[in-house]
């Protein structure tokens, strides 16, 4: 174990980069969050009324590119407030550089424009303003949009999660917003269109520049300049007093309402050797299942998915297999799938559940366009059935919840339904992190019309990619800094991890799942210390356990309880659950910030155990840390940033 004291960075998010710097810049009502390059919570008599405005710069791969900030002017005024910069990117050594100028004012208009260009051409699949609308409390409420001819239409914003744009062709859009101000959003320099974001686990609807219709990458070139601007109108008074932040979040228990529901893990075949001299270790987690990958173009074949059964069966969990099918066409892929079936059977068919996916359906087929050549689903999960005679089998998407809903697969064929997410594809930052949290309930509601009846389950899900449907492949971090799709991001080894994974559970065991697994046991999203090939600061690979350890083993024991839905009036404050166990009713909760937060617990809990910056060290060697409850002197808890806490009401 490493003896040097870790720093709070560290200790908190798994790297030394500081998270972002964020400033609260107002204007009479009127308040912004500048986080060096973006506005963030833009804010009208406290009413959050846009989530964020970016001019964002994306690769071919739609990765973020991170801009060089230089020339930064902040003013702020009795009426007023201005920013202006000068940023400039670079990808595969084309540069792109653009200046903006943002502009408040007391009366309600923010202005936000920006003009680039690029001296050596960029290819790009998007460069341009994004305007991200929130989703709580305007998810079904009416907006009036007005398209680029002039022509105004009575629109509301989608209930359910819109698998295509529910808004094109778009000038402006205008909404009320849930405490009844007037919100209206001006785009101008190119035709505009929303995705319902939330397919992505973003908490938002997104608007963005250059309509997906038209051919991507495309190339901006030299002689080319890019030019936009939004501008916000504001209008009326809120019909009540938005609240703020601060004071103590009051907890009450809802009524029960299903079972915890097990937890599993994936596994990579890559990182099967790595797991098994942890095996004594890992069994300790408690999970119920484990996912086994296999991918015939990856080079998997009966050996590799042989380390992987062994592996689940040295961490005493019940294998699952996550099948890749090679072929596109009936036959072929009927054979291929009868062919793992015979290597399965010689390994005693250890698999409870089989989950299929023909190769093409992992990459993003965009709305409009024509899906590639790929086996009929039927008649692939028929095969599959036919292979695994003693399997339940499942269909869904191995990418993201998006796909899943833009392909919807035949449940009279399968057993149940299958997708997993990932937290970091559209932004990577802290903030946007931790609201994918908010969105979960929505993606809840929406399952259950694809699966008409199926159960479902999700996962290997985490922080971090562990492909990119929409490029060549998740971005390496060797720099260990946070961005959007990381494939081994930091923060899986921190405490705001643990904090993530904590609400990623209670949200889809609330929401009925009937399996959950989490990222995975070793490697970029495991839950123990390994040798790799990217930094890991401060862990040395010998088995030192993350933070995210002990919400897992945690929150595995109560498979099968009864579940009581945490209940606050402020909403997001924290984010957790409860359950009815034998030795009495048993509260994890987190607090998803990086600010303090005072917590008021609901009445009988005596005892409690915290997972937060002051116990990581401790953490890391002790496995049974959550398991040693201490005596609470008061029902208000100090949680720190991100701290994870287990706390007992005694039967």
């Amino acid at each position: 174990m490493t003896h040097h004291d870790p720093s709070r960075s560290i200790r908190l998010y798994g790297t030394e980069e500081p998270p972002a710097q964020e400033r609260l810049l107002k204007s009479g009502p009127l308040s912004v969050l500048f986080d060096g390059a973006n506005l963030r919570d833009i804010r009208m008599h406290g009413e959050e009324v846009i989530r964020a405005i970016s001019f964002v710069v994306r690769d071919k791969d739609w990765a973020t590119l991170i801009p060089e900030i230089s020339d930064l002017s902040i003013e702020e005024g009795a009426g007023s407030f201005r920013i202006a910069y000068h940023a400039e990117v670079v990808s595969k050594g084309e540069t792109f550089g653009y200046d903006v100028a943002i502009e408040g004012t007391a009366g309600g208009t923010l202005s936000y424009s920006g003009h680039g260009t690029t001296p050596t051409g960029l290819l790009t699949n998007r460069t341009g303003f994004v305007v991200l609308h929130p989703i709580e409390g305007v998810s079904g409420a009416p907006a009036t949009v007005t398209h680029t001819g002039g022509d105004k239409v009575e629109m509301r914003f989608p209930v359910e999660i819109e698998p295509v744009q529910p808004m094109m062709d778009l000038r402006e859009i205008s909404h009320r917003t849930p405490l009844g101000q007037v919100v209206s959003c001006l785009m101008e320099g190119d035709a505009f269109e929303m995705e319902d974001q939330r397919n992505w686990t973003d908490a938002s609807y997104k608007t963005y520049v250059r309509p997906l219709a038209l051919p991507w990458p495309y190339r901006i070139e030299a002689s080319e300049t890019v030019e936009q601007k939004i501008t916000l109108t504001m209008k009326g008074a809120p019909k009540a007093t938005a609240r703020q932040d601060g004071g103590d979040v009051v907890l009450t228990l809802g009524e029960a309402q299903g079972t915890m529901p097990p937890l599993g893990v994936g596994l990579q075949p890559e990182d099967a050797a790595a797991a098994l001299p942890h095996a004594d270790r890992l069994r300790q987690l408690g999970i119920a299942h484990v996912i086994c990958h296999h991918d015939p173009r990856r080079g998997h074949d009966a050996g590799t998915l042989a380390k992987q059964v062994e592996a689940a069966r040295a961490l005493g969990a019940e294998a699952w297999l996550e099948a890749v099918v090679e072929k596109v066409d009936d036959a072929g892929a009927a054979t291929e799938i009868r062919a793992l079936g015979e290597i399965a059977s010689g390994f005693g068919h250890p698999f409870a559940t089989v989950l299929v996916s023909p190769a093409p359906d992992l990459k993003c087929t965009l709305p409009g366009s024509v899906w590639p050549p790929a086996p009929d689903a039927a008649k692939l999960y028929a095969a599959t059935r036919k292979a695994f005679p003693q399997s339940r089998i499942g269909g869904g998407m191995f990418s993201f919840f998006t796909e899943l809903n833009r392909k919807r697969p035949p449940t009279e064929a399968i057993d149940l339904i299958t997708f997993t997410t990932a937290a970091i594809f559209h932004a990577g930052d802290d903030r946007s992190l931790m609201e994918t949290l908010e969105c979960l309930p929505h993606i809840v509601r929406t399952v259950p019309v694809i699966a008409k009846g199926l159960p479902y389950s999700v996962g290997p899900s985490a922080i971090g990619l562990r492909d990119n449907p929409y490029g060549e492949a998740p971005v390496a971090n060797p720099g260990n800094i946070r961005q959007a799709v990381n494939f081994n991001d930091p923060r899986q080894r921190g405490i705001m991890g643990a904090a993530w994974n904590l609400g990623y559970v209670a949200a889809f065991a609330e929401g009925g799942a009937e399996a959950i697994a989490l990222g995975g046991a070793v490697g970029p999203f495991g839950v123990l210390s390994v040798p790799t090939p990217f930094p890991q600061p401060w862990y040395e690979g010998n088995g030192e356990l993350y933070p995210i350890w002990h919400v897992i083993r945690g929150l595995a024991k109560l498979r099968g309880s009864p579940i009581l839905p945490l209940r606050s009036p402020a909403a997001g404050a924290v984010r957790g659950i409860a359950a009815t166990t034998d030795i009495g009713t048993e509260l994890w909760l987190c607090n998803p910030s990086p600010n303090a937060t005072q917590v008021h617990l609901p009445n009988g809990f005596s005892k409690a155990a915290v997972l937060d910056a002051s116990s990581f060290v401790e953490a890391a060697s002790q496995p049974d840390l959550m398991d040693r409850l201490s005596p609470l002197e008061s029902q208000t808890l100090s949680l720190d940033a991100y701290a994870v806490v287990r706390a007992l009401k005694p039967a």
